[in-house]
């Protein structure tokens, strides 16, 4: 799909957010609110084999992530908002600090880096923002989006706008986001272009969206030796039962749409992916506790692997010198207990078993993980 016939959709996008700005009500004597998280994870790696045969050594890490927000709302329409967290700034994945690795050698200092700085504002069915915050499409899991990927643009969303049965309950999400500028026209960046509608029911949530990211790397942070098309047909539904919605079934399939002439036959048409759900429990009050079973088939280009989840899997672009996760041709499932200890403390373990669907060297890869997590908020 070419740039030319998104062309009204980011005109739209911008114009919409004219009767927003232009509403102006009493300002709130709201003042700054301050929040943040703290996590700190347990991690065993084993059974990872590389495309050549070999294994990698088993793996242990101790791990943290700290972050601190603060959002203001100037009125009872506009908000603006900021938060900063550990990571590497180049790796847009990944938030966590391991203890006495990489830049935290010898007691060294942790990088700090904003992820989120926006501006935000409603009007009746209509909001939307501009500047850097969170992918604004609904979503289960981060199979598709990682949900420490945040995106840079402008998001608008239409929500119960129709009393009309058919369109009762039902909201439009849309977007532009540039990963990177060229220093010339639009068409020329690499971006992100997204059109979701989501229709709620009763106990069913049903959406569909289209993705197109245009000139995407084969391999992130400026190492790639040819670029992608993506156009992302995405179809899914959650469906929720039981008192309080306690039990949870969820489904997604992706389609990459575009052809892309330039990749190899090998993984031309591995364009594919299927996600499926099952679970229970939710985690609000103390002593709560969840469980949920995911199963993962993602084909090599069926999304973008570095803007997917980096959970799975020690795969990444290491050898390429570059951050980032691989992790796409592959099938596997997730198993994943929590429990509260009270409500601003939880313990979250995840386990995880996958292994790749086209052998692209001698073998296929694999890999097993285990990880506990103890979240604290404020």
């Amino acid at each position: 799909m070419e740039f030319h016939k998104f062309k009204l959709l980011t005109i739209f996008i911008i114009f919409s957010l004219n009767p927003i700005l232009a509403q102006e009500k009493e300002k709130t004597t709201n003042k700054p609110v301050v929040f943040g998280d703290f996590r700190f994870r347990g991690e065993q790696d084993w059974d990872s084999r590389k495309s050549n045969g070999d294994f990698r050594k088993d793996r242990s890490r101790l791990r943290y992530r700290f972050r601190l927000g603060v959002k203001y709302d100037y009125k009872d329409w506009a908000q603006v908002g900021a938060r900063i967290r550990t990571g590497n700034i180049l790796d847009q994945q990944g938030p966590h600090i391991t203890l006495g690795g990489g830049d935290s050698k010898e007691f060294g200092l942790v990088n700090l880096g904003f992820e989120k700085l926006y501006f935000k504002a409603e009007y009746k069915y209509l909001s939307g923002w501009i500047g850097k915050n969170s992918f604004p499409f609904f979503k289960q899991n981060e199979l598709f989006w990682n949900d420490n990927v945040f995106v840079e643009g402008i998001a608008v969303s239409f929500s119960n706008f129709s009393e009309k049965k058919f369109l009762k309950n039902m909201t439009l999400n849309l977007g532009h986001f540039i990963f990177e500028s060229k220093n010339s026209g639009l068409d020329k960046d690499r971006f992100l272009q997204g059109i979701q509608l989501v229709k709620k029911f009763k106990n069913l949530s049903a959406y569909t969206g289209i993705y197109y990211l245009n000139h995407v790397p084969d391999i992130p942070d400026g190492m790639g030796t040819f670029d992608i098309e993506y156009n992302i047909l995405n179809l899914g539904a959650l469906y929720q039962f039981g008192i309080g919605n306690t039990y949870r079934l969820g489904v997604d399939y992706y389609q990459n749409l575009s052809d892309n002439p330039q990749i190899e036959k090998t993984i031309k048409d591995e364009n594919t992916g299927l996600v499926g759900n099952i679970g229970f429990g939710k985690l609000k009050q103390e002593k709560d506790w969840s469980f949920d079973i995911t199963y993962a088939y993602l084909e090599k280009i069926s999304v973008v692997d570095y803007f997917a989840q980096n959970d799975w899997a020690r795969w990444d672009y290491a050898s390429f010198e570059a951050s980032g996760s691989r992790l796409t041709n592959f099938q596997g499932v997730e198993f994943k207990i929590g429990y509260m200890l009270n409500k601003q403390m939880n313990l979250i373990f995840r386990g995880y078993r996958v292994h790749q669907i086209k052998t692209l060297g001698q073998e296929k890869e694999t890999g097993s993980r285990v990880r506990i997590d103890f979240n604290f908020k404020f």
